[in-house]
C-alpha cells in the first residue's frame, strides 16, 4: 500500500522531531517534494534539513523553490539567507528584511521561526549563519 503524500510528511515531521539525523530524513523529504512538487512547505523542511546537513548548495535551491510557491513564507526565507550566506552569495539583506516584516505581523509565524532556530543550535551548535541570522531578526 503506498502512503500518501500528507501521511508521509507527517511521519517525516515526527521522526525530525523524535530527533532523527538530517542526512536520515532527506530522501523521505526529497520524495515528499517529488511526490509534491507544489508543497512550499515540502520545499523549506527539504531546505532546512540540507543546511542541517551541511549541504547550502542544495538548501539554496530548495528554499528557492519554496519562495517561488509562497513568498510570505519567513522560514522559507531565513532558510535561503543562511545558504547564501554559506556560499559568500548577494542578496542576503532583501530575504532577511522580508522575513523580519513577515514575522512582525504574525506572532505564530515568529514562535515558529524562533523554535526552529532553538533547533538549528541543539544540532548544529555554534552555527554562525544561523546565529547571524537569528541577531539581524530578533536583535535588531
Amino acid at each position: 500500500m503506498t502512503e500518501t503524500v500528507e501521511a508521509l510528511f507527517d511521519q517525516g515531521l515526527e521522526r525530525y522531531n523524535a530527533g532523527e539525523s538530517a542526512a536520515t530524513l532527506l530522501p523521505v523529504f526529497k520524495d515528499v517534494c517529488d511526490r509534491s512538487p507544489k508543497s512550499s512547505s515540502a520545499w523549506t523542511c527539504l531546505s532546512w534539513l540540507y543546511l542541517l546537513d551541511s549541504k547550502p548548495s542544495q538548501a539554496a535551491k530548495a528554499a528557492q523553490k519554496a519562495i517561488k510557491l509562497n513568498p510570505q513564507d519567513p522560514q522559507a526565507r531565513v532558510n535561503l539567507a543562511i545558504a547564501m550566506l554559506e556560499t559568500a552569495q548577494k542578496g542576503v539583506r532583501q530575504h532577511v528584511e522580508i522575513a523580519g516584516q513577515i514575522i512582525m505581523i504574525a506572532e505564530d509565524l515568529k514562535e515558529e521561526v524562533a523554535h526552529n532556530f532553538e533547533q538549528g543550535f541543539h544540532r548544529r551548535p555554534n552555527w554562525k549563519s544561523l546565529q547571524q541570522v537569528k541577531n539581524w531578526l530578533f536583535e535588531s
